[in-house]
């Protein structure tokens, strides 16, 4: 079995992965900047910071598959994430390839196909371009919005729903995405950093069979939630403004909201001839199925006062 690093360990996907890895008998190394806060049951815990490269070295040393799951934007209401992740993976790239390691494996976000990216969906697919040419078998995954407890996505959504009395949808209700469920991302991510059939460097869009507008996807979640919330139209988009307010509502950073939202002006949708389920042997949840497990495993340590 080969040692593999995960960087991120102390977050939402990193943690998750860790368990799984592990019990496919494969050595696992953590990196992070605050060796305490990492909990998951890994091998070793080597401090770091990846924007200034410290502590790359001495992590990739003898590692054959290597995840990268950091991003920036929390904290950075300011702007300027764009640079720290950009660092970040060039550092990351440079230690990967001095190592020789043989794997590197990525989860970005969706992108638009009709325009431009946003400053966040921009950043992500800067970073998966440097990370593709890392390692000489690469695989970068661009997820839709991940349906999970501990997705802070998912959680900001449900907390607007818990605790505004009427919704209001901006003019970006009517776009698309294709939600998914954190089990099928963990799958996804798993199946990419262990096959031994993955070759070459690769891009998947990942998302659930289930195709949602913006505005869809809040009411459902709405309706997961069995409460009564009215819906109200806006005209606008008015970004800056409702990332503020919104952040307040859901007790979230609003520099990591802000540019979530930003993100929202067009539709996000898997590109069809990405057929990463069928490629990594993976079956796709169902969208109210992945809310109400999100919800219950939720339950399971908060209560939700709505529900």
């Amino acid at each position: 079995m080969s040692t593999v690093l995960v960087t991120g360990a102390s977050g939402y996907v990193g943690s998750a992965i860790v368990p799984r890895l592990k019990a496919s008998g494969h050595t696992v190394r953590a990196f992070a900047r605050t060796p305490a806060k990492v909990t998951a049951p890994v091998d070793q815990v080597v401090a770091g910071d990846a924007v200034t490269g410290q502590g790359l070295d001495r992590a990739m040393d003898g590692v054959d598959v290597a995840y990268f799951l950091i991003h920036s934007m929390e904290g950075a209401a300011g702007g300027g994430f764009d640079s720290a992740e950009a660092s970040s993976a060039e550092n990351f790239a440079a230690a990967a390839q001095k190592a020789g390691v043989r794997r590197v494996v990525y989860l970005g976000g969706l992108v638009p196909t009709d325009h431009a990216p946003s400053r966040h969906l921009g950043s992500r697919l800067a970073v998966e371009r440097t990370l593709l040419a890392s390692a000489p078998e690469a695989v970068a995954f661009r997820a839709s919005i991940v349906i999970g407890a501990g997705s802070r996505s998912f959680r900001f959504l449900v907390r607007l729903v818990e605790r505004t009395p009427i919704l209001p949808l901006p003019s970006w209700q009517r776009y698309r995405t294709q939600p998914i469920d954190e089990r099928d991302v963990l799958a996804l991510l798993h199946a990419a950093g262990t096959r031994e059939d993955v070759t070459g460097a690769h891009t998947y869009d990942i998302g659930g069979p289930d195709v949602v507008t913006y505005g869809e996807l809040i009411t459902r979640i709405r309706d997961s939630m069995m409460v009564s919330r009215p819906t109200l139209a806006l005209p606008l988009s008015v970004t800056p403004i409702a990332a503020k307010v919104a952040a307040a509502i859901a007790g979230e950073d609003v520099g990591l909201i802000e540019p979530l939202m930003e993100s929202l002006a067009s539709d996000l949708l898997v590109n069809p001839a990405h057929d990463a389920p069928r490629r990594f042997g993976v079956r796709m949840h169902s969208f109210d199925a992945s809310v109400e497990r999100a919800l219950r495993d939720w339950e399971r340590t908060e209560e939700l006062a709505a529900r």
